[in-house]
């Protein structure tokens, strides 16, 4: 394997591992771009948390705002905690040895979720949005994974502009970890997301694949979610997110040989199997 920064979370170090490290996303939304409304009821999340347990997932991503460009708005506090929780109480009472994170950039969300069982929260506005998630996070010893993104979800596809991508990113991402250790958060507790999809046009996001290993110089593992996105779907032909699965394994094995050590995918099983072959490779050294 590539060496591995060290990752930290809940008092476990849960990097380095012998492994890539494969999260699931169980979007508990009506409007997510690839599986909105597929698991608003509990009992189909957990059922699809279930197969991805089976599948050998290492963390669960559940979220309760979908983040597409044409969403209908921001979700409001309540309504986030609505959807997640049952699911979340559900995953952690079965699961109780699989990390869970949790995708929101909203305090009053992170603290239940962390008083709840969560282990990591997954901020997409790396503590822009809300600050005070470093105090929370720090305080419960959880893991944390800072993302970029340029604008907001409703904004952030609207012109995209860098002075140079990987650069402006890096500077972006290193101001954030210093933020949040300034804050309380152990620099072994964070992880960062260059945010693929997220403010980038196609050229954008095939540069940060290319130049990954870049942000290792930030020496905090690298988070990619690559899985279905519409760059992904522009490089071949205009497929649809749901026929997007070959295109995805092809950008996360790139993401992992370029220095990723923990991808967020849609198709546990999938990954698992494809990255397992990169994971041998990068075994030789």
């Amino acid at each position: 394997m590539t060496d591995q920064f060290p990752w930290r979370v809940r008092g476990k170090l849960v990097l380095p591992a012998d492994h890539t490290l494969v999260m699931g996303i169980l979007n508990v939304t009506p409007d997510s771009f690839s599986d909105g409304g597929r698991y608003l009821d509990p009992q189909s999340a957990l059922a699809a948390a279930t197969q991805m347990v089976e599948a050998g997932v290492d963390i669960l991503d559940i979220g309760g705002e979908s983040t597409r460009p044409t969403r209908s708005g921001p979700v409001p506090a309540d309504e986030e905690l609505a959807r997640i929780l049952p699911v979340l109480r559900e995953v952690r009472a079965r699961f109780p040895n699989v990390l869970i994170s949790v995708d929101t950039y909203k305090a009053e969300v992170a603290k239940v979720a962390l008083e709840e069982g969560a282990d990591i929260i997954n901020d997409i506005y790396a503590l822009r949005a809300a600050p005070e998630i470093a105090e929370l996070v720090a305080a419960a010893d959880a893991g944390l994974i800072l993302m970029h993104m340029q604008g907001t979800p409703e904004t952030m596809q609207q012109n995209p502009l860098y002075g140079e991508v990987a650069v402006d990113i890096k500077n972006f991402l290193r101001d954030r970890i210093a933020f949040a250790i300034e804050a309380g958060v152990p620099e072994e507790a964070i992880a960062v997301d260059p945010g693929f999809g997220f403010g980038k046009t196609v050229e954008h996001n095939v540069e940060l694949l290319a130049r990954l290993e870049y942000f290792r110089l930030l020496q905090r593992p690298i988070c990619v979610g690559v899985s279905r996105k519409s760059f992904l779907g522009a490089l071949t032909g205009g497929l649809p997110p749901l026929e997007r699965e070959e295109a995805t394994l092809a950008a996360q094995c790139v993401a992992v040989m370029n220095g990723a050590a923990i991808v967020r995918c849609h198709d546990v099983r999938a990954a698992r199997r494809a990255l397992a072959v990169v994971d041998a490779v990068l075994a030789r050294g």
